[in-house]
């Protein structure tokens, strides 16, 4: 069923625009209208928060449903990732036999031509794989191969590919990224076994950034800088998974002083939003206990972890509210290409989180819908 264009209305509140906050009333419909107000250099104790809504660049599932298997999997996703918070997404598979990963793409193509009702708009597709390292797979499935650009585009044909991870070690990946480096595809580099060289090479050939950083590549030493120093000397864009799970609080620190436009994913699977039990990545069956997610061997398989709870979680480590949500907003979208979503401007669309002074939601708007937060049971 199309989603009817909403009629004008309004939201009160701080309103966190790109030059700051502004006390007043926002008017809306699918689209901002007009943000009326007065400057003010931070909310009062007692404001409602207007904040831009989460853009997440990293998505497997969530609500019970797994982004591989298709069949409406990705509405289910979004709908509990909006009442989260996340207004826009990228839809993100799996290492897989290419017939799995076109299966996957066949759904998300389908959730980006028209947006499901309550749910967060798909953007695009995020290809973690299968173009990854094999000795890097963490808990993705072991069809890691090289990639082609052949391949890219028959899968492209499906959906819009708009990130591609790959590790840029394996032989054909460094020319794979200047074939296709004009083609609106942001390659990331991750799942890799290569070292800081590799690094350099990967982003000279125009990769643009990191996939889940720390995770799944090489670590920083003194004499052996790695991936990871790759990206913390070089990197103006990486994602990272701030769900103090994946990444220590010390080492999320250090990052968001070195990477200009570090921002938030959540790496969700189909395990987020549901009580602790047995849930699908893919192929492999994983376990959800509190926040964390893992194989039965321990290696963690994602996340359970919503943009809400990201937001909470950078302000808990004393990023100031605007900076973090640029964090979890607006650098992801910058990132695409996007000036339309992940700030609060006239003429953007009206992608609205509404939060109490706590940082507890009180209502979404995905494109002027609203949607209302979930039931804490």
């Amino acid at each position: 069923m199309p989603i009817q264009r909403p009629a004008a209305r309004k939201v009160e509140g701080a309103i966190l625009c790109p030059d700051g906050w502004v006390k007043g009333s926002l008017f809306f419909t699918d689209r901002i209208l007009e943000i009326r107000g007065i400057s003010a250099p931070e909310p009062g104790a007692g404001d409602r928060l207007i904040l831009p809504g989460a853009v997440d660049l990293h998505v497997h599932g969530g609500g019970g449903a797994d982004i591989m298997s298709g069949n409406g999997a990705v509405d289910v996703a979004g709908r509990l990732h909006a009442a989260h918070g996340t207004t826009s997404l990228l839809a993100t598979t799996l290492t897989a036999p290419e017939g799995a990963i076109s299966a996957a793409l066949t759904d998300i193509g389908r959730a980006v031509r028209e947006r499901a009702p309550g749910s967060a708009r798909v953007l695009g597709a995020h290809l973690e794989g299968p173009f990854i390292s094999p000795d890097k797979l963490g808990a993705q499935p072991g069809h890691a191969r090289p990639g082609t650009a052949d391949e890219l585009r028959r899968l492209g044909a499906l959906a819009p590919i708009r990130i591609v991870t790959l590790a840029p070690e394996v032989p054909g990946h460094l020319e794979l990224i200047r074939a296709l480096r004009g083609a609106d595809i942001s390659f990331q580099i991750g799942h890799t076994v290569g070292g800081y060289e590799e690094g350099l090479a990967a982003l000279a050939a125009g990769a643009r950034g990191f996939t889940h950083l720390f995770n799944a590549m090489t670590g920083l030493s003194h004499r052996t800088p790695g991936m990871a120093g790759a990206a913390l000397a070089l990197a103006e864009y990486a994602e990272i998974v701030p769900d103090l799970v994946h990444v220590h609080a010390g080492a999320l620190r250090v990052a968001l002083r070195s990477i200009p436009k570090l921002y938030a994913v959540t790496d969700a699977t189909s395990a987020t939003g549901m009580p602790d039990g047995v849930y699908r990545l893919g192929t492999r069956a994983v376990i959800k206990r509190g926040n964390g997610v893992h194989l039965e061997t321990g290696t963690l398989a994602g996340s359970a972890l919503t943009m809400d709870v990201a937001l909470r979680n950078l302000v808990s480590l004393g990023v100031d509210l605007a900076s973090a949500v640029r964090r979890v907003s607006t650098y992801p979208a910058e990132y695409l290409g996007l000036t339309d979503r992940g700030r609060l401007a006239g003429g953007c669309w009206a992608d609205l989180l509404v939060m109490t002074p706590r940082l507890e939601i009180e209502a979404v708007y995905v494109e002027g819908e609203r949607i209302d937060p979930l039931d804490p049971d």
